[in-house]
């Protein structure tokens, strides 16, 4: 029924000329890749409690959801129907397994967790989030690269983990012993993931003498929520116990900053990984290096480079 349904989209993609495939593209893309902006722009010059919550569910999400499709090992719809033939360069960007969705995860991580932020004091904001979660899930239904049920368990998967995340949030909130005993289960945890996905048997079929999917190929999303989460715990302990940034909100220079480090959050993980972390360490340690480094600029470097940047020009101020 799912590939048929598939089919039923695929036969309007092809009525239609190909003339909605681009929007439902570009759809799926601001998902993963525009709005992956969202939680450093928000830790950075809006609301840092907020900020950790968002870097919280996109990395948890980036990892719970690997597991999910490295234990279930389910093949994209144009390798179960030759049938099949997804939209434009969609499939380029179909990594993994295909069950659960990852963009839908990330569309949920981010514009559910901005829903639910916002919903009391923007509603219009919170319904157009979840317009553009609904409208990702269906771009990847309409572009041929997941299942019905692959969106939907992405969906409920996501929404689950966001609402854990603010829970355990609540509970730890300002006491540091809670917070340090749940990063120090928390490693643990990563280590034990690492070890589980690298261990597990893999469905290993062949078609005329070639592997039909390389396990090892399919790891590299869990990997780069591993290298991700692991930066959110050591991000977190460094800011409270050395950092403690402070937005300077109302700085006139803040925008600019902000533009300017989310500009090179984007350039270093569209860009240079590929071409420095992943060329040395290979696919899934690379993976693992890009979002360990990414973090780490988010809730580390990056805030050091602002408050010194607005301290020297107030000290320039003062003195003048």
């Amino acid at each position: 029924m799912d590939i048929e349904y598939l089919l039923m989209l695929q036969n309007l993609r092809n009525a239609l000329g190909g003339n909605l495939d681009e929007f439902f593209n570009a759809v799926s893309k601001v998902s993963v890749g525009v709005m992956m902006l969202l939680p450093c722009v928000v830790f950075w010059s809006v609301d840092k409690k907020w900020g950790w919550r968002f870097l919280a569910v996109r990395w948890l999400g980036e990892v719970v959801n690997g597991l999910v499709k490295l234990t279930a090992c389910v093949y994209r719809p144009w390798i179960r129907s030759d049938l099949i033939e997804p939209a434009g360069d969609s499939k380029i960007a179909a990594t993994g397994y295909s069950f659960p969705s990852g963009h839908t995860m990330c569309a949920v991580a981010t514009y559910g967790t901005a829903s639910v932020s916002q919903y009391r004091k923007r509603i219009w904001l919170s319904i157009v989030c979840w317009v553009m979660i609904l409208l990702t899930m269906f771009s990847r239904n309409f572009l041929g690269v997941h299942t019905p049920q692959d969106v939907v368990t992405g969906l409920f998967e996501t929404a689950l983990l966001l609402f854990l995340v603010l829970l355990i949030a609540r509970r730890i909130e300002g006491n540091d012993r809670r917070i340090d005993i749940l990063s120090l289960c928390g490693i643990g945890l990563l280590i034990a993931a690492v070890a589980y996905v690298l261990l597990k048997p893999y469905p290993m079929d062949y078609v005329n003498g070639a592997l039909l999917v390389d396990p090892k190929k399919m790891m590299k999303d869990t990997f780069n929520g591993v290298g991700g989460t692991l930066g959110l715990i050591i991000g977190c302990f460094i800011d409270r116990h050395r950092i403690r940034y402070e937005i300077p909100v109302g700085h006139k220079n803040l925008p600019i900053l902000t533009a300017v480090g989310a500009g090179i959050v984007y350039s270093w993980t569209e860009y240079f990984s590929g071409a420095t972390v992943v060329l040395i360490l290979g696919r899934n340690w690379g993976a693992f290096a890009e979002g360990l480094v990414t973090v780490l600029f988010i809730t580390v470097i990056y805030p050091l480079v602002i408050r010194k940047f607005c301290k020297a020009e107030e000290a320039e101020k003062v003195s003048a």
